[in-house]
């Protein structure tokens, strides 16, 4: 029996841009194929043009955004060292939590969910951490932050501390500049903005960071040294690590392609009109925005469900009747908040057209 063909709007998966299914389909090759290496080569680049950095370890995880978080941790963070945490979302409340696995002393910095990460109060936290993390833009909540701002203070009071960057719902759907930014670590995933199906986490690790790096982490999947000793390969050539999932990674490749053609600042526009225009249309419904005005995500929009209303009968609905999925919230807001996407391949104003109409019949407004 055939899958039920979905137009995702929740918080990801997103549906793919077209050119990453097709690369799906391409001849499949070995890990170690001249031909693939040279595909791997090219999405390194990509990548890093696309993260606005230089960072040499540059690639993509065999493994989902978690993958990512598991690995920056892994390889910085020892028994007792001290990590700042920035906590405004599910995924910060994450952080503390794998860090702390790894024997850190971690130092919470909570806000209100909804709200921004605060510059003054991370920096507050602690004089000296081995780590400060920070999600950038936090997909249990639709909130950005200012990462850059972050960065710079911290390289301003010290040189020792490490910034690490959770960007899984803003690769690929905004700006990024982590060199100019003074991020030392970041990860993402595939399946949101980058356009792509689940199943890969792009990475990025500084010259800073490989100098701190923990040389010898208590895993073996997630150790960057021997990542990179097949990535980056060395004096007698590429070490075998792991199969690497060649055609995701073919699937990247396609999709960084075409947000190449396309242009990195037009593709950020699209995402950005996109959202305008879904905030309004809910706006004009009646219904009231949850993330703090100013700092809201274009890629995905946070909205209070209304009064008397069931959250899952509104989303049941909507996926039954109109193949159409959006996202509850997390946590406390499980039931009083619905999740929004408009990534990638859905960051189109046609999509938030679609959306807007759907709820509208739904919610009989």
């Amino acid at each position: 029996m055939p899958l039920t063909d979905r137009i995702l709007l929740g918080p990801g998966p997103s549906n793919p841009y077209p050119e990453a299914t097709l690369g799906l389909a391409a001849p499949l090759l070995g890990h170690l194929d001249p031909e693939f290496i040279a595909v791997l080569e090219r999405t390194c680049d990509r990548l890093r043009a696309l993260w606005g950095t230089g960072n040499p370890l540059t690639l993509p995880l065999s493994g989902t955004g978690s993958l990512g978080m598991e690995t920056a941790f892994a390889n910085t963070v020892s028994a007792g060292d001290v990590v700042v945490v920035a906590v405004n979302g599910l995924f910060g409340e994450r952080m503390c939590e794998v860090a702390r696995r790894y024997g850190a002393d971690v130092v919470r910095v909570d806000h209100e969910w909804g709200q921004p990460v605060d510059v003054r109060r991370v920096l507050d936290a602690h004089p000296s951490p081995r780590l400060v993390a920070v999600v950038h833009a936090e997909t249990s909540t639709g909130v950005v932050s200012d990462v850059g701002a972050l960065g710079r203070a911290l390289r301003e009071r010290s040189d020792d501390t490490l910034l690490l960057a959770d960007c899984v719902t803003s690769l690929g759907g905004m700006p990024l500049e982590l060199d100019a930014w003074k991020v030392d670590i970041a990860y993402s995933g595939t399946q949101k903005c980058l356009g792509v199906a689940p199943g890969l986490a792009p990475f990025t690790f500084s010259e800073r960071a490989w100098e701190r790096r923990v040389t010898t982490p208590p895993v073996w999947y997630a150790d960057l040294g021997l990542l990179g000793a097949y990535v980056r390969g060395g004096p007698g050539g590429r070490a075998y690590h792991h199969t690497a999932p060649t055609a995701m990674i073919a699937s990247l490749d396609a999709a960084l392609a075409r947000i190449e053609a396309e242009g990195p600042e037009a593709v950020a526009e699209r995402h950005r009109a996109a959202g305008a225009r879904l905030r309004e249309g809910l706006v004009d419904m009646g219904l009231e925005l949850f993330a703090a005005e100013g700092h809201r995500l274009a890629q995905l929009t946070s909205v209070l469900v209304p009064e008397g209303v069931d959250s899952a009968k509104v989303r049941m609905r909507l996926l039954d009747e109109y193949g159409l999925e959006i996202g509850a919230g997390v946590g406390r807001y499980a039931a009083s908040v619905w999740r929004i996407g408009l990534m990638g391949h859905n960051a189109r104003l046609d999509r938030a057209e679609v959306v807007l109409a759907a709820l509208r019949r739904v919610l009989d407004r």
